[in-house]
């Protein structure tokens, strides 16, 4: 099948009558409340179409499409301000703000974001892309319009696995006191990504689940149909009731006046309750239950699959298969983890809400015990697994890079600072492709490095990762493995261990006049161009500590040395070695390839790896221009095509 999506199909008056005539939300106002319903099952069939053939977040977004449309009904936005927390759930809002005949692009190359983006529509109030961060920007936004003297009306829209990260509850307990006109939406689908974990979670959905409480509000509901009044009165008298079932409810006694919870799929009393609660002053917290994946049937029996998706048959719902023929880095790691979590008991196995990305499936499977989900909370990941490695066992953290930014200060000051034994498999190391930005792994080897203690390991393949996950294991103190989303090379994966000398690289080829020093992903680039061109390249395998005497020997054989890493330049693999090269006094030129400083769109990984030069034909390109500066001529290998030299190096480096 081939890679280019199909394109999104046609929102015609005939397919989708009430929604190919909203182009934003003042077309939506203006219909009257008891078309919302029908506009609501339009949208659900063209998000589940939409996304079948671009691929993207799904089952999120179909759980709060008639939330979407209450709130845009309800209030007066962009005046009115929407932060929606992650952006997962965001599709309906970007079809109904003016974007739905870009959805055929959705998180392509000059497409739409598949996050809200301040830059893409000025209904995107926040641009977001990690969790829980929607209520302390919504409270930044309520205290800015009161000092301004400006009246608007700011929503966040928060879900119950959000609502479990500190961020959160930091930001509750700074706003109540303040007494802001904010209201908090929590969107209680009992999910996050993976199931989810902790008291909160559990809380809500044993309050939920009463069969007194339960039995209440449907009885209530029942008996009261058609009758407003007693309806207002029960509904009243519920929220007494409600605190004896939930005592000291947690939401007021943080200072938020707490209504539901509700049936955020029941259109009518979404919009009736939110029109109520827009004339309440004050912070006011609306409890909305949803199902996630909801109307759409494979969504809603596996919604942790439906979560993330490949472009998939609408009909039966099965997924066309990711390209790369190998196992994934991550399913190198997952393999690994079980086999050594097999052989040594203290093991320990941690993530914050990625078990499935992260390839913990198979290991909490076999070691439930061991398994340590801790929720949509990676400062809380890092800190336990130094207090674990306290206690003589040996932590592995499985996290994103882009994750792992968060916790930044645990590191620093919980783990490296004291020179615990703890491993931290960093997944989404370098450009991740359609999730863009947010997401990708840009900086940890620059803010790595500064950090004492620790060790850095960049693999070059599957087989070279799993070694170095044993190394870093096996290493007495705390130590990084970063490896990239997707397949590697394809290079067949020795199951028995060797572990690998620290800070010691290899030369993989010997050539002439120039070497490139290539780290972690960028090395079958590299060789690539090495054949092509007769250049040394050596596998640099360690970051942290770099290996010294491998670079300055380089150095002394070599006219022009070469970096190339897939992180950001500023602070990278690159600035290790010029720092080496400048304490030793050696005046040899090097440059450096990587991340250029800037926030890379979201397109295809090959497609980024292409604009920012770090491609074969990119760095090809970037050697033969700075050979040329030097007045070097190319290896006879290299070929009469090669002589693009420096203008297309200029072109592959002008990021």
């Amino acid at each position: 099948m081939p890679d280019t999506p199909r394109t999104s199909s046609t929102v015609g008056p005939q397919t989708y009558p009430l929604l190919s005539a909203i182009d934003d939300p003042k077309d939506l106002r203006a219909l009257p409340p008891e078309q919302l319903g029908e506009l609501a099952q339009e949208l659900r069939t063209f998000l589940v179409d939409s996304v079948s053939r671009t691929g993207g977040h799904l089952a999120a977004g179909l759980g709060v499409v008639e939330l979407t449309i209450a709130l845009h009904y309800v209030f007066d936005t962009p005046h009115d301000r929407i932060v929606w927390d992650v952006g997962h759930q965001a599709y309906p809002h970007k079809i109904l703000t003016g974007r739905r005949e870009r959805m055929g692009l959705l998180r392509q190359k000059g497409g739409i974001s598949g996050f809200p983006k301040r830059s893409e529509s000025v209904y995107d109030t926040f641009g977001v892309g990690h969790s829980s961060t929607s209520v302390s920007a919504a409270l930044g936004m309520s205290i800015a319009a009161k000092l301004k003297g400006e009246q608007r009306q700011v929503i966040a829209v928060i879900g119950d696995g959000a609502l479990g990260a500190g961020m959160a509850f930091e930001a509750f307990n700074h706003g109540g006191p303040l007494d802001p006109d904010l209201l908090v939406i929590l969107n209680d689908n009992e999910m996050s990504i993976s199931p989810p974990v902790g008291a909160i979670s559990s809380h809500l959905a044993r309050l939920l689940s009463g069969r007194v409480y339960t039995s209440m509000r449907e009885g209530s509901k029942t008996a009261l149909r058609g009758m407003p009044n007693l309806r207002q009165l029960v509904g009243r008298w519920e929220e007494h009731m409600k605190g004896m079932v939930m005592p000291s409810t947690m939401f007021e006694e943080l200072g938020f006046n707490y209504i539901g919870p509700l049936d955020g799929h029941d259109i009518d009393d979404v919009v009736a309750t939110l029109r109520n609660m827009k004339k309440m002053p004050g912070p006011r917290l609306l409890h909305v239950v949803t199902q996630k994946g909801h109307g759409y049937k494979p969504a809603e029996h596996e919604p942790t699959t439906y979560h993330g998706v490949t472009p998939f048959d609408l009909k039966t719902g099965a997924m066309r298969k990711k390209s790369g023929a190998g196992k994934t880095y991550t399913q190198i790691f997952g393999d690994w983890l079980c086999d050594t979590a097999a052989a040594d008991p203290r093991l320990l196995g941690i993530t914050p809400a990625m078990r499935e990305g992260s390839g913990l499936v198979e290991f909490s499977k076999r070691f439930p015990n061991r398994y340590f989900d801790v929720g949509i909370a990676e400062q809380h990941a890092v800190t336990l697994a130094a207090g674990m490695a306290c206690e003589g066992v040996k932590p592995v953290v499985a996290i994103y890079s882009t994750f792992l930014q968060r916790a930044y200060d645990q590191l620093v000051h919980d783990v490296c600072l004291q020179g615990l034994d703890v491993t931290f498999a960093v997944d989404r190391a370098g450009l991740v492709g359609a999730d863009g930005a947010t997401h990708a792994g840009s900086f940890d080897l620059s803010y790595g490095r500064p950090l004492p203690n620790l060790v850095i390991m960049a693999p070059a393949d599957e087989n070279e990762c799993r070694q170095m996950l044993q190394t870093a294991y096996e290493h007495p103190g705390p130590a990084v493995v970063r490896y990239p989303r997707g397949s590697g090379p394809g290079v067949e994966v020795q199951q028995d261990i060797t572990l690998l000398p620290i800070g010691k690289g290899e030369i993989r080829r010997e050539g002439r006049d120039v070497a490139l020093l290539a780290f972690g992903s960028r090395v079958p680039a590299a060789l690539e161009v090495g054949e092509r061109l007769n250049l040394t390249v050596a596998n640099m395998r360690f970051v942290k500590p770099l290996d010294e005497l491998l670079i300055l020997d380089l150095a002394e054989r070599h006219q022009l040395l070469v970096t190339v890493e897939e992180n950001a330049i500023a602070g990278g693999a690159g600035s290790a070695v010029t720092e080496l090269l400048a304490a030793h006094g050696l005046a040899v030129r090097c440059v450096h390839l990587g991340l250029p400083d800037v926030c890379l769109e979201q397109a295809g990984h090959d497609e980024q790896l292409t604009a920012c030069g770090l491609d074969a034909h990119g760095i090809e390109a970037a050697v033969l221009g700075e050979m040329q500066l030097l007045g070097m001529v190319p290896g006879a290998a290299a070929g009469a095509e090669h002589g693009a030299g420096r203008g297309a190096a200029k072109g592959a480096r002008g990021l």
